[in-house]
């Protein structure tokens, strides 16, 4: 049901198709986060629309609200929020780190305060698979703990636990439309990154996750990491890098043989009045789109691209009117497919190595 099928690869990049029970996903490929079962300011038809292949869902901020008996009860999530497609929930455990000044961290599992109430909860490995087991996506991640990058005895910890936790999430794993992936750790140290790609990936699982970047270390130390990992993962199974969305890093992780992404940057970014482009952002809100006739983003056919004008756009912004960020997080999002597919198509071309040189260096952070 989850198999992998390797078409291509190009140096180290790969093209390459995951099967799910709602529908193949062609890699490399990224997927737009909808925290709350919702991609910010967009609908699912939108999203069709766009070609956005898989959604990311949050397991702790579904646990507090609604619930996940409440989801299981309306059908699971792709009945809950009308999405057909492939949908991949997190653990939680980026939580564990975003929200460490609320929690408390053991060897069994995490005791944290909601956000929204203040009531205090337990997740332990087994329960986070209960969760999602309920919220029923198709792609689902073992429980860890992500820490700070640069502290060696924390990412020591945090990788025992998470390993430890990884063998539950597997045992406790009981259904079998459900693809677990594990995650590995590590933080910016080499042999700690090197023995937890080892680790997970023995663990066998249909997919393999790179977690703890792109949490406050560098771009060169993102890149070092994932280069050093994806020279031990299994190549007959998905890559995949988690909370990386810039198009510059997109690319670089590609070319190290990355197959799979999530962000919340281009949905966040267009609330912010900022556009994605081949050049970098652009502020919509400068003066000097005032009465600039042109699109976004000239060369793009996405529905805010082929029907708005700059000028529009930035009026939208400055107003604070909800459209603005609705067409703007269009428009990143659509970018950010076609590089995806742009990619794909070169690789299995053959020709990705002299896409790569010709292209890449246009593609700003």
């Amino acid at each position: 049901m989850f198999e992998f099928e390797l078409l291509a690869t190009d140096g180290r990049a790969r093209a390459g198709v995951l099967h799910t029970p709602h529908g193949a996903l062609n890699t490399p490929l990224f997927a737009p986060v909808g925290t709350q079962a919702a991609v910010k300011a967009v609908t699912p038809a939108q999203l069709h629309e766009v070609g956005v292949p898989l959604l990311l869902a949050n397991t702790y901020h579904l646990y507090l609200r609604p619930g996940h008996t409440v989801v299981s009860d309306m059908g699971g999530l792709h009945a809950f929020m009308n999405w057909s497609g492939p949908i991949l929930t997190d653990s939680g455990g980026y939580q564990v780190f975003s929200l460490g000044e609320s929690n408390r961290i053991d060897d069994d599992g995490v005791t944290f305060r909601s956000h929204i109430d203040g009531s205090t909860h337990r997740f332990t490995p087994e329960h986070a698979m209960e969760i999602q087991h309920q919220l029923g996506a198709d792609i689902i991640m073992a429980f860890d703990q992500c820490p700070d990058p640069y502290d060696r005895e924390t990412n020591e910890i945090a990788m025992a636990r998470t390993h430890a936790w990884a063998e539950r999430c597997k045992a406790a794993h009981s259904r079998t439309d459900q693809a677990l992936f594990g995650i590995l750790q590590g933080g910016i140290f080499s042999d700690l990154r090197a023995e937890s790609a080892r680790f997970i990936a023995g663990l066998d699982l249909p997919g393999n996750a790179i977690g703890g970047l792109s949490v406050g270390e560098s771009k060169e130390q993102l890149l070092a990491m994932t280069e050093l990992v994806t020279d031990i993962l299994p190549v007959g199974k998905p890559r995949y890098l988690m909370g990386v969305g810039s198009p510059a890093e997109l690319v670089r992780a590609v070319v190290l043989g990355v197959d799979m992404f999530d962000c919340v940057l281009p949905t966040r970014l267009a609330r912010n009045a900022a556009a994605m482009t081949r050049g970098g952002q652009l502020n919509m809100k400068q003066a000097a789109y005032t009465m600039d006739r042109q699109p976004v983003q000239p060369d793009c056919s996405c529905y805010c691209c082929a029907n708005f004008s700059r000028a529009y756009i930035r009026h939208l912004c400055m107003a604070r009117e909800i459209l603005g960020a609705t067409l703007l997080t269009i428009h990143n999002l659509q970018m950010l497919h076609e590089l995806m597919e742009e990619m794909r198509a070169a690789i299995l071309k053959g020709e990705f190595s002299a896409w790569h040189r010709e292209y890449a260096h246009s593609w700003a952070a």
